[in-house]
Formats: C-alpha cells, structure tokens, sequence
C-alpha cells in the first residue's frame, strides 16, 4: 500500500539560503536535493513530467523524494503548480533585504563546476581562485551590487500574491532571522512533525 505524500516546497528571495535549507532537508529526512533550475533542465530535456520530486513521503518507500527550493516563483506558476499537485506544506524564507543584499554582493563562483563561495563567510582557501582547480572565481552579472537591489524589489513584486495564496489556505509556515543555522531548527521541528527524520537535528 502506498504511503501517503506530503508535497512541500520551500521559497525565498535570491540569496535566502533555500538551497542550503533543502540539502539540510534532504540529509535529514532521507529525501532527494533537486534544484527549480535542475526541474526546469529535466521538464525541457527528459519528457516534461518535473513536478513529482516537489513530493515529500510520510514513508521513506515511494520513489523520488526531494525537497524543492524555489518554485513556484509567481502567482501564475502557482496556479500551474495547483492542477498537477496539491501542496500540503509551504516553507517561506524571511530573510532582512539588506543581509541579503550583502550576502548576494559576496558572491563568487566557479563557473565550470557551479561552485559558489562568499567571501565573508565561505571564502576560497587562496583569494580570487577555486580551491579544487585554481582556476578563476568570477561575479555573476545579477549578483553586482548595483543589480542585486533591481532583483530584490522584482522578487518582493512577484512572491507577495504567491504568498498571500498560500497563507490564505493555511498552508504557509514563515520563518525569519539572518543567518540559516538560527532558522534550520525551526524547519527541522514542523518537518519532523510530518516527516520521520533519518538524522537528529544535531547531525544534520
């Protein structure tokens, strides 16, 4: 018989740390970290069905489990969303515009591997340059200080009716604070409330 599915997503403003949120979930509940940007690849490339791994299983026996960060992203995706999939839980990421805007200015990559280091508080081990190949570190256009305020102010615009959609039907849980290791264990205790963890909170 197959268990029942908690389907769940986790949003937040460039820079919120859903990434980060997702992977702790994914550790700690035995689930699959997939990307909105890696769904959008998978739709494009391999048949179009990349809703499913928006599923969280009460159980750990049904195939695909992920957590999934940032998506939907606008009110007419969330419309979308709702004719493939009911969602039972949505995590909101309320983060200070300006701890974000310091953070995304921080910002470098690798851009061969997607490595991503911020200079304040996960800096590469030699300034300027990836720690596994030496190669290069460079800026994101959109994470320039004078374009980070622009994408800020376009996400506020699009997620408020996303929000108010999902706290109009119970479903949105909010948490805020500046920095993920304060606001984890909150997610952790809703989700354990759902989900059965594989690891305690201490060994995430």
């Amino acid at each position: 018989m197959a268990s029942k599915l908690l389907r769940a997503v986790v949003l937040g403003p460039p820079g919120s740390g859903k990434g980060t949120v997702c992977e702790r979930i994914a550790r700690s509940f035995g689930l699959q970290h997939l990307s909105s940007g890696q769904f959008l690849r998978e739709s494009l490339g391999g048949g179009g069905v990349w809703l499913h791994p928006c599923c969280f299983p009460a159980s750990h026996s049904n195939f695909c489990p992920a957590a999934c960060p940032g998506f939907p992203r606008t009110l007419g995706q969330a419309k979308a969303l709702d004719g493939i999939c009911e969602l039972d839980l949505v995590i909101s990421l309320n983060i200070p515009f300006e701890t974000l805007k310091d953070r995304l200015s921080a910002r470098w990559v690798h851009p061969a591997s997607g490595r991503v280091y911020n200079m304040d508080f996960n800096p590469p081990h030699t300034q300027g340059v990836d720690d596994l190949t030496g190669e290069p570190l460079v800026q994101r256009e959109d994470d320039r200080p004078e374009a980070v305020a622009a994408r800020l102010r376009k996400y506020k615009d699009a997620a408020k009716p996303v929000i108010e959609l999902y706290k109009s039907r119970g479903i949105l849980h909010s948490f805020s604070g500046t920095e993920t290791n304060k606001i984890w264990p909150y997610v952790y205790t809703l989700l354990s409330s759902k989900i059965p963890p594989v690891l305690s909170d201490e060994e995430h």
